[in-house]
């Protein structure tokens, strides 16, 4: 009996757990991204507008142009990273990875379409949600729920969704939510599919982390998530920042609504690396200089969809397969929804 009783306490669920986790989520969503975003749909309603192209004024040379762009790029998303880190290593160590495993675990459509929901109200761009992601693949969520998670928060962000209806038309954001589920769903099924869940690295182990004092094993648990992500994330922004000269030589001249155009910026907009709705002053601004619909179509649904940086920063996270998918299935999803414009008009 005594060794029964001394042992209840240990077993005992620590609810405090669970509850913190959902505070840090709300607070942090709510001063990175609710709160600032509220008051930003009112001057996208009122001015048509959410600031300028990120890709305006590129420098000539490679290096300016890198260091600029990783300035002003790092100045609009640190905050959200920060938090993308916090998350992704708080979910492994104060979630029951039974409970998630329960919600997203198994290999069924549902927990695809949970891990749409979920991504939601995040409202992340494609590299702050990847570390989220990578730290529901170590508690062994399923790739598919994973996958969807991580392409709902950019594709899928309802701010977003509702800046773009202001300032470039609700026809554009109309199209963009049903391209945007579309792919998420598609793209998520097909990783789920193709993806054996045993190619994964395995996670952490979590039975002797248990043992340590929990500030212990989170501190632990945020270290590898950063390393595994952040440095490899900052390289590559200075590289496309530089290479911005070549991936958009025409961001201020005229794009032709062709198919070479469309193949064109359906490319690029898979490899840049853009902040939350920065898309849509880059399609304003190459619309207003002549681009086409169906380019300008291309790249709304793939700049915000994926990037180098965010794919490498999940290299650990999923097997190379799964990643090749996304990226070919957000870039072939760009060229056909350009080539069905091109066909309507």
């Amino acid at each position: 009996m005594s060794q029964l009783a001394t042992s209840a306490p240990a077993t005992r669920f620590a609810w405090w757990k669970p509850l913190l986790f959902i505070a840090v989520v709300v607070i942090g969503l709510w001063y990175v991204k609710w709160q600032p975003y509220y008051g930003k749909a009112f001057t996208a309603a009122e001015t048509h507008s959410i600031g300028k192209s990120i890709l305006a004024n590129a420098a000539d040379s490679p290096w300016r142009a890198a260091l600029d762009y990783a300035m002003i790029y790092f100045l609009a998303v640190w905050k959200a990273a920060v938090l993308g880190v916090l998350l992704g290593s708080l979910v492994q160590v104060l979630i029951p990875r039974n409970w998630l495993l329960r919600l997203m675990g198994n290999s069924r459509f549902g927990s695809t379409l949970i891990g749409t929901g979920l991504g939601l109200p995040g409202m992340m761009c494609t590299c702050c949600a990847a570390p989220v992601a990578a730290g529901l693949r170590q508690s062994q969520v399923s790739s598919g729920a994973a996958m969807a998670f991580w392409l709902a928060n950019p594709l899928l962000n309802p701010a977003t969704l509702i800046f773009m209806g202001f300032v470039l038309g609700w026809h554009f954001a109309a199209i963009r939510l049903v391209a945007g589920l579309i792919m998420v769903l598609a793209i998520a099924s097909l990783v789920q599919r193709s993806v054996p869940e045993h190619s994964v690295a395995a996670p952490v182990a979590m039975a002797a982390g248990n043992e340590q004092p929990f500030l212990t094993r989170w501190l632990g648990v945020m270290w590898r998530l950063f390393w595994n992500t952040i440095p490899l994330y900052i390289v590559a922004v200075l590289l496309l920042g530089a290479a911005r000269v070549w991936l958009f030589p025409h961001a201020e001249g005229a794009v032709g609504n062709t198919l070479f155009w469309v193949m064109l910026m359906a490319i690029a907009g898979c490899l840049f690396v853009i902040p939350t709705a920065a898309e849509i002053p880059i399609v304003q601004t190459m619309m207003l200089a002549g681009m086409g619909l169906a380019p300008a179509l291309a790249l709304l649904v793939t700049l915000p969809a994926v990037s180098v940086p965010s794919l490498l920063m999940l290299h650990r996270a999923f097997p190379a397969r799964a990643l090749w998918i996304a990226l070919i299935g957000v870039a072939l999803s760009g060229m056909i929804l350009g080539i069905f414009a091109l066909w309507l008009t």
